[in-house]
């Protein structure tokens, strides 16, 4: 485990949803987080949020889809903040719609957003890691990244892109024997603002997909993947596993229960949501909407998944030792036989 104390992260996305549930827990483990994102509202209340929890924020406004921003904002960082050693990408937008009724231009800026806001912070954090030969970088995933959903072709396509980036990077970095890490953490379902002010073309107010999991699930595990960025990928929620497996499995079968009711599962009995959407320009600009979406009622605070996950190898040595005992144990009672 590497101790984040002290050290220099950034987070991207850093305002709101599972971003700002992560700096939050940077700042438990008295980390200097650096947080970037476009809303001036949630920025500042991100920083003071990880003041609270005994870290150091630095708020860098950007906008991740343009790579001269992201760039300049790195290198402020490293000259106000110090050498980064961790940068978390967790930025997004979207648009829920049938992609017939998506434009052009809005599927060209979710993109840039989702998917290149990625590819511009991994080159950045990697032109100044590599010459250090050292650092972290943590991709946040989704189940989408491996299995596509409908009314959102967008994020799902941007997802996969994420991973077939991801995985690209990181066999460069392996082949160059660098020690660099590039990790990617898959989530599941998660109740952030996103089902509030992501652009929606729905009659009906859009929804995570149930299982539903608070954002500090997320956290904890993209935190803990920095201090481990060793593993290729974390998987998060057992809906997460559940999915991939399944996609693995029967892929043909998935695509004809999704057809069924993928569209049902991602809305509620409430008229769709006016007035706010942060495609183009940040929703929290003048208000915070912190961590949480509106499914608090709905969403698991804890995911045993995870934490039997981070811990496999100790709990598979356990196992394996204590097959060993048994097997010694009956050895013993034959022998006496």
């Amino acid at each position: 485990m590497a101790p984040l104390r002290g050290r220099v992260v950034v987070v991207t996305g850093a305002s709101g949803g599972v971003g700002r549930a992560v700096v939050r827990e940077l700042g438990a483990q008295g980390a200097k987080v650096a947080l970037i994102a476009r809303g001036t509202a949630g920025l500042g209340a991100a920083a003071v949020d990880v003041g609270v929890e005994g870290g150091t924020g630095q708020v860098y406004e950007a906008d991740v889809a343009d790579y001269e921003q992201v760039r300049a904002a790195a290198e402020r960082i490293e000259k106000e903040m110090g050498p980064i050693s961790v940068w978390i990408n967790t930025a997004f937008s979207s648009v829920f719609a049938k992609f017939t009724d998506i434009s052009p231009d809005e599927y060209e800026r979710t993109t840039a957003v989702t998917y290149l806001g990625y590819v511009w912070g991994t080159k950045v954090a990697l032109d100044l890691m590599r010459p250090r030969n050292a650092g972290a970088i943590v991709q946040t995933g989704s189940a989408l990244s491996h299995r596509g959903i409908p009314l959102q072709s967008a994020y799902c396509g941007a997802k996969h892109a994420i991973k077939g980036f991801t995985e690209s990077v990181r066999t460069e970095l392996m082949a160059d024997r660098s020690n660099v890490r590039v990790t990617l953490v898959q989530l599941p379902a998660v109740n952030t603002p996103q089902f509030d002010w992501v652009l929606s073309k729905l009659r009906r107010h859009p929804q995570p997909v149930p299982p539903i999991y608070q954002p500090e699930v997320a956290a904890r595990a993209i935190v803990y993947a920095a201090m481990h960025p060793e593993r290729k990928e974390y998987w998060v929620g057992t809906s997460t596993v559940a999915t991939l497996l399944a996609q693995r499995i029967a892929p043909a079968l998935v695509d004809r229960y999704l057809a069924r009711t993928g569209t049902q599962s991602q809305v509620t009995d409430e008229k769709a949501p006016t007035g706010v959407a942060n495609l183009w320009e940040p929703a929290d600009e003048s208000t915070d909407y912190g961590a949480h979406g509106s499914f608090d009622d709905r969403s698991h605070a804890r995911s045993p998944q995870v934490w039997l996950s981070q811990r496999r190898r100790p709990i598979l040595l356990g196992l394996a030792g204590g097959a060993a005992a048994a097997a010694v144990a009956a050895l013993r009672r034959a022998r006496r036989a």
